[in-house]
């Protein structure tokens, strides 16, 4: 007797709108290619514009700084003579310009020591494999957003770590690796910490904000609640996204089908001894810097406070 035909699986309306969602990005192409796109359509806006004449009214007070005398801005054609010669000359100013640089650059040597002796890995498999096999979902999603302190070190280590926990759970491997992407991606700004994309993100709302007040600062501090009470919010989201849609979305996993060669199972092992040793002398490194900085801030005669105002936020400390 011939097997009956399977039947053709369901999909409800949520299932078909995630289709959608998924259909429509993959076909955008590579970011470097994205990138490009939008310069050149910059270049042709501008053309478009400065033969159009486009003009709006400067929102700078008069006299400021780059403001024209009749206080309007004009679309400047980037497809003339001189629009070419501007771009030219101005390829390494732009970059060099740029108010957060420094302050990214310096942060990176850091990141890039602590990648190099192997204390990121270190730590951020320490909070995950420590974690119960019950609450291991939560566990990848919170260090993949705090992982952002370090820059992109959850890109590295935390996703493909959480494809072989998962795996070795007898879970769906890519369940796990979308949850670490989902904490790493979806809470890229947010942390209990202030991190390498804060003084970013201020330099860059300082810049904007000075087109109006030249004399408004932005701190690094400014999103610090929002970021805490992020954290929280999107690791909540984060796995029960992962439990009740992605997971059965993939379906029953299958573990003949894996090729478990291709898992690099040094990623699960416990921290050797000379790990452990390590994250404790950094921990009380941590704790000896923090408390240098402590005596620079909080106390009346805190060296690193506004000298004029004695001010903890607006001062030397955070700029």
């Amino acid at each position: 007797m011939a097997d009956a035909p399977a039947r053709p699986e369901r999909r409800n309306a949520f299932t078909r709108f995630l289709d959608t969602v998924e259909w429509l990005g993959n076909l955008l192409p590579h970011p470097v290619t994205l990138f490009a796109i939008l310069a050149l359509g910059i270049i042709l806006l501008s053309g478009l514009f400065g033969w159009m004449g486009l003009a709006v009214e400067d929102p700078r007070p008069a006299g400021a700084r780059g403001v024209a005398d009749d206080g309007m801005i004009r679309a400047v054609s980037l497809l003339s003579a001189d629009g070419f010669r501007r771009i030219w000359v101005s390829l390494t100013t732009n970059f060099t310009s740029f108010a957060p640089l420094g302050v990214v650059l310096v942060a990176m040597l850091g990141v890039g020591v602590a990648e190099k002796s192997g204390l990121l890995s270190a730590a951020v498999r320490a909070m995950v494999l420590s974690a119960p096999r019950h609450v291991v979902t939560v566990a990848i999603v919170f260090a993949g957003i705090v992982s952002n302190t370090a820059s992109e070190v959850g890109y590295v280590v935390l996703i493909p770590l959480a494809g072989a926990i998962f795996y070795a759970l007898g879970r769906h491997p890519l369940a796990g690796m979308a949850a670490a992407f989902a904490g790493v991606s979806g809470g890229y700004s947010a942390n209990l910490l202030i991190g390498t994309i804060d003084p970013l993100l201020a330099g860059i709302t300082t810049e904007a904000a000075q087109l109006i007040d030249p004399d408004y600062e932005v701190v690094a501090t400014a999103n610090w609640y929002f970021m805490v009470a992020s954290t929280f919010l999107i690791t909540a989201i984060g796995s029960l996204v992962t439990i009740f849609i992605v997971e059965p979305k993939l379906g029953k996993y299958d573990p003949s089908r894996a090729d478990p060669t291709i898992l690099d199972k040094r990623m699960m092992d416990d921290l050797t001894k000379s790990e452990k040793k390590g994250l404790f002398w950094a921990f009380l490194g941590v704790l000896f810097v923090l408390g240098l900085m402590a005596l620079t801030l909080i106390p009346e005669w805190g060296i690193l406070r506004n000298p004029e105002t004695g001010d903890r936020f607006a001062s030397p400390f955070f700029r």
